[in-house]
């Protein structure tokens, strides 16, 4: 069973569609005990970061997904969902993220179109078992109007968007993508396969 965290915030939906049409059991809850017999966890995010973060900690999730991670378990972030594994956000205020990547999530700034939204490539920065299939400048789908500032040594792939923008982290057993694998075609496919097979062990 994967878990799909249900803090009243993302594209819960077509995450967990994405997740049954590989082959895995799929259920969206908040329900810690539930959770807790998960073999994997995804942290959607579609939204304003604080109100995200605000909904997160007031569901009494925080507290179980930091002793998921401590233990050593697979969670993989998805477009808010990853910035909120961040210390930072500057989204219409200042607030405090979960802080399991260093970094800040800042606005894009002018002249670049914001929201960012369409399809771009996907520059690899170094390899890992996430991207195995996944070819240097293939396209994925992105829309958000912030970014992550994050240390290089996370970064596993980055998109241009005037800038190096963060679309993949990953250390140890926390992944995340600032696009989205669900919308993404048979990239986003096969890169969130890829997290499934690594979070279970290829078991469905």
């Amino acid at each position: 069973m994967i878990g799909i965290i249900d803090y009243k915030a993302g594209n819960l939906l077509n995450v967990s569609h994405a997740v049954n049409r590989l082959g895995y059991e799929a259920v969206i809850t908040d329900d810690t005990d539930l959770l807790s017999k998960a073999e994997a966890l995804i942290l959607p995010g579609v939204g304003a970061f604080g109100s995200c973060v605000e909904n997160f900690r007031n569901s009494g999730l925080q507290p179980f997904v930091d002793k998921w991670i401590n233990d050593g378990k697979y969670i993989l972030g998805i477009c808010v969902g990853m910035q909120m594994l961040f210390e930072r956000s500057f989204e219409m205020g200042e607030y405090k993220g979960l802080g399991y990547f260093k970094g800040d999530v800042v606005r894009f700034e002018e002249p670049l179109k914001v929201p960012h939204m369409g399809w771009n490539t996907l520059n690899i920065n170094r390899p890992d078992p996430l991207l195995d299939g996944v070819e240097n400048g293939n396209y994925v789908y992105f829309v958000h109007s912030y970014h992550a500032l994050a240390d290089k040594n996370d970064v596993i792939a980055y998109t241009d968007y005037g800038t190096d923008v963060t679309a993949i982290i990953g250390r140890e057993n926390i992944y995340a993508t600032q696009f989205h694998p669900e919308k993404s075609s048979k990239t986003g496919e096969l890169i969130l396969k890829n997290y499934l097979t690594i979070a279970t062990g290829g078991e469905k």
